[in-house]
């Protein structure tokens, strides 16, 4: 999601995983062989030129941070941030069913981690998972590589595990944070880096109307689009999807998912 400064939940999830931190930092360093660029930020519509490094099995996966539909030049990528939430997660999947749409949701580790069954619910729905660390720290960019390691692989070893062994096929920055390190070892553990183009601002709760009106006059600027089901009150988000979803299917755009 983009970065917001001050935030309650954010420091609740931040607590949360500060047991997690402290307990993988010295086991789950990366050690491929990446070449780190000091210090440099990239927002979530900016991407490195740098592809093909391999995920597991040998299938390489690009390091550029994606934003390309893979349904084409009017192809729309919904996704959804920083749950799984038990009370907001449950909602925005009925609406997805009752629209025939399939999102990506960008899960938190401890989240994750919390709700298996939630998860599993995502995964039986036809929806992809993306990896969106353990504790959404959103100054990632500024940190170590091997917390940017830690933060990483073990949110997505809590989503596999959560999940009943279905990999994340993505990895989201949190604030858009990434740097050349976390696009890197994303991408070599078969996760694309994946951005946005469209900001609904639901996080901020400006008012159902407002979100609406965010997304039909921003999807020109690209097919994928950023939501929440965790972090506060979603109920906007979710009246704000059950008018968008059939708006974007009237404009002509057809739903898909953020290419590999």
């Amino acid at each position: 999601m983009a970065r917001h400064g001050g935030r309650g939940w954010h420091r609740r999830v931040l607590a949360a995983a500060v047991g997690v931190t402290a307990a993988a930092a010295a086991t789950s360093i990366w050690t491929a062989q990446a070449n780190p660029v000091a210090g440099q930020h990239s927002s979530a519509h900016a991407g490195a030129s740098n592809a093909g490094a391999k995920a597991p099995g040998g299938k390489p996966v690009s390091m550029d941070i994606a934003h390309a539909s893979d349904r084409g030049a009017l192809g729309v990528n919904i996704t959804i941030d920083d749950g799984p939430d038990p009370t907001w997660t449950p909602q925005v999947l009925r609406v997805l069913r009752d629209n025939g749409v399939k999102a990506t949701f960008c899960m938190v580790g401890t989240q994750a981690q919390a709700h298996p069954d939630l998860v599993k619910a995502v995964v039986a729905a036809g929806h992809r998972l993306c990896d969106h660390t353990v504790s959404h720290d959103t100054t990632m960019d500024t940190k170590s590589q091997a917390y940017q390691s830690q933060q990483i692989l073990d949110a997505a070893r809590m989503i596999t595990q959560a999940s009943g062994g279905v990999r994340p096929l993505y990895y989201r920055a949190p604030g858009g944070a990434f740097t050349p390190y976390s696009r890197h070892l994303a991408a070599a553990q078969g996760m694309r880096p994946l951005g946005w183009n469209v900001d609904s601002k639901d996080f901020e709760r400006p008012g159902t109307n407002a979100v609406i009106t965010t997304v039909k006059s921003e999807i020109s600027n690209g097919p994928t689009v950023l939501f929440h089901d965790a972090g506060g009150d979603r109920s906007q988000t979710v009246a704000a999807l059950r008018e968008v979803l059939p708006w974007l299917k009237q404009q002509g755009y057809a739903f898909g998912f953020p290419v590999r």
